[in-house]
């Protein structure tokens, strides 16, 4: 079994990453975003050495949090030596771009004597075969030298190439499988590929890590992450269902459904569902699985627990008496 750190890869749980995008040589700034990152719900996280001055940055970020780092290396062998004697936690490398054999064995050697292990990162861009005959080549590389802890890693840009591949590759191997959809673009867009690719393969059972990569900061990647793992029953915290609305609403469902996210943000709440419906129709019938739910009526509400109709309540009371609810209810559980 993989582990990284004190991480299994057991197939228990499916791990949120993120990478840092601060350049290398600002080691103050890469260090706070690493601490954001882990607050977030980071729980691994991976940094760029592209030159020996990066490696200063293992230790300093390692110091400051507590989730494993992976040091992201192309090409230069040396660089992956030099992470493993600073400490990382993992190393993302492809065994066939950084020269001969004897290059290969040494990193092999020096991982395997710490336990580290490799992740190979296959993309579109990088692949001189295909997705997974490319994978291949490089586990062999790696097996050759009788190491055998390793994390793969084989992403497109085209959501339906990724999706392929992966499927295909966990047909052929059974090595853990890093998932997402690469250079997916920015947030709106990108979310959206991302949801589809990470979600169809994690449905399918592959994937025991996952990163949401989006242009921009990387702490929305996080969120992003958690809204794909709730949505396919993966992560522990607050569901949310609203209706779309429609001609039968008489209250601002749009607005509660808004100021009820914000509200029980940051909240260390426990995984319940809640649900903001616009009326009888869409209310207690549709949503009785919500563990609380309001459902509207004229310039007034109904709270319901778990089907149950529990009070009325006015429209400009809705959120201060469902949070009062939430309250109870989450304290009736503890």
């Amino acid at each position: 079994m993989v582990e990284i750190a004190n991480l299994p890869f057991n197939g228990k749980k499916i791990y949120i990453q993120s990478m840092l995008n601060i350049p290398s040589e600002d080691i103050e700034n890469n260090v706070k975003q690493a601490i954001e990152l882990e607050k977030a719900g980071c729980e691994i996280l991976r940094v760029a050495i592209p030159d020996k001055s990066a490696l200063a940055l293992i230790p300093a970020i390692k110091s400051a949090i507590s989730i494993p780092l992976v040091a992201d290396i192309h090409y230069d062998y040396k660089l992956a030596l030099g992470a493993v004697e600073m400490g990382i936690d993992k190393i993302r490398i492809n065994p066939g771009n950084i020269g001969d054999k004897d290059r290969v064995k040494a990193v092999a050697q020096s991982c395997n004597q710490k336990n580290i292990p490799i992740r190979i990162g296959v993309n579109k861009g990088s692949a001189n075969k295909g997705l997974v005959e490319s994978a291949a080549e490089h586990i062999k590389l790696l097996e050759e030298n009788d190491f055998h802890n390793i994390v793969v890693s084989i992403k497109s840009s085209t959501v339906t190439e990724t999706i392929k591949a992966n499927r295909e590759f966990r047909e052929r191997c059974n090595y853990p499988l890093h998932i997402g959809i690469t250079e997916a673009g920015t947030e709106r867009m990108g979310i959206i590929k991302s949801a589809v690719g990470i979600g169809s393969l994690l449905v399918d059972g592959i994937g025991e890590t996952i990163r949401v990569s989006l242009t921009g900061n990387p702490v929305k990647e996080i969120q992003a992450a958690k809204d794909i793992l709730k949505a396919i029953g993966k992560y522990n915290g607050v569901q949310i269902i609203s209706c779309p609305t429609c001609g039968r609403t008489k209250i601002d469902v749009e607005t509660i459904a808004n100021e009820l996210e914000k509200a029980i943000e940051g909240k260390n709440l426990p995984p319940i569902k809640l649900a903001v419906m616009g009326c009888a129709v869409n209310g207690i019938g549709e949503s009785k699985d919500a563990d609380l739910g309001i459902a509207g009526g004229n310039k007034e509400a109904v709270i319901f627990r778990k089907g149950e109709l529990l009070r009325k309540i006015p429209e400009n009371r809705i959120i201060e008496e469902f949070l009062t609810e939430i309250d109870n209810f989450v304290a009736e559980m503890a």
